[in-house]
This record gives structure tokens, C-alpha cells and sequence, in this order.
């Protein structure tokens, strides 16, 4: 048996792609869903709440004045996060996801800083969030976003156990 083997030049590779955070259009309903579906049942249960803004982000979410951005790698939406108006200037960092193949490239970071800027943007004064302690990695983001904690309120989720929020 005769095997050739050549060294071919090493080639010229494209640049890895880049990431790109985007508006909310109707296009992107269903993967808004699937993004949050996938972490929330990894680690609880989707709760009435969730049903309610995944099932009909538009109403539940943008016709209220709120604003829904994506995370595209590539052309490939992997991430992201809404605000929900929750007037006078305050707004709920909420839905925010970044699909587990596209962890590590700092896409929940840029998600966030997009969010901050979109509610600063729209006239927001306050950002809050309502998560759950045992998702580390998330707390270490919004803290490196200038959350801080705050006493937690009753919350229509069960899987809530930490506020935290930020001055704009």
C-alpha cells in the first residue's frame, strides 16, 4: 500500500466572526423562545411568567415599551436579553441567554452593556434584575456591570431569590 502524504503551505484562515448585538425584529420570535427555554429547563422549570413573555414577546414585552436585543455570531443568533418598562424610568434586565455553544466569548457581557446603553438611551434611571443564586456565573456578569444586590421583594417567579440593580 502506498500512502502519499504532502505538506501542503499553510493557508490563510478567515477570521474567527465576529459578534454583533442587534434590534428585536419578528424573525427572531422563535429562537428569543428556544435561547430561554434552553437555559431556564437546564436549570428549573419555565413558570406562567415565562409562557407569558416567551409565548408573545411583542406584547408582553416591546408594545409596553420595553426592548429585546440579539446576539449574533456570525449569522447565527446565540444570545439574548430583554428590558421590560416597568415606567418612571425603570426598567428589568430580563430573558438574558447566551447558548451554551457560545459561552466564553464574553457575549452575556456585551448583551448587558447593550441593555444598559438601550435603557440609558431610552430616558432609564434604574435597571433591576431578579435571578437566582445559584447561577454564579450570571451574578459575576451583572456585577462586573455595576449591579449590586438590594433587598428581595415577592416575585412572580419561584426560582427568584436575589435582586440586584443599577443607577443609570
Amino acid at each position: 500500500m502506498f500512502v502519499l502524504c504532502l505538506r501542503l503551505p499553510a493557508m490563510h484562515t478567515p477570521e474567527q466572526p465576529s459578534v454583533t448585538i442587534v434590534d428585536f425584529e419578528p424573525q427572531h420570535a422563535a429562537k428569543f423562545r428556544e435561547l430561554n427555554e434552553e437555559w431556564i429547563t437546564r436549570y428549573f422549570v419555565m413558570e406562567e411568567a415565562d409562557h407569558k413573555s416567551l409565548s408573545d414577546p411583542k406584547g408582553y414585552i416591546l408594545d409596553k415599551g420595553g426592548f429585546i436585543l440579539m446576539a449574533k455570531y456570525g449569522n447565527e443568533v446565540v444570545g439574548t436579553c430583554a428590558l421590560i418598562n416597568d415606567g418612571d424610568g425603570v426598567y428589568e434586565l430580563a430573558k438574558m441567554a447566551v447558548t451554551p455553544k457560545a459561552q466564553g466569548l464574553k457575549i452575556g457581557k456585551m448583551l448587558g452593556e447593550a441593555a444598559l446603553q438601550k435603557a440609558r438611551e431610552a430616558g432609564g434611571v434604574k435597571v433591576y434584575l431578579v435571578s437566582n443564586r445559584r447561577l454564579g456565573p450570571a451574578l459575576n456578569l451583572y456585577r462586573r456591570l455595576g449591579f449590586t444586590e438590594v433587598p428581595m421583594p415577592p416575585s412572580i417567579y419561584e426560582r427568584a431569590d436575589i435582586k440586584m440593580e443599577t443607577e443609570l
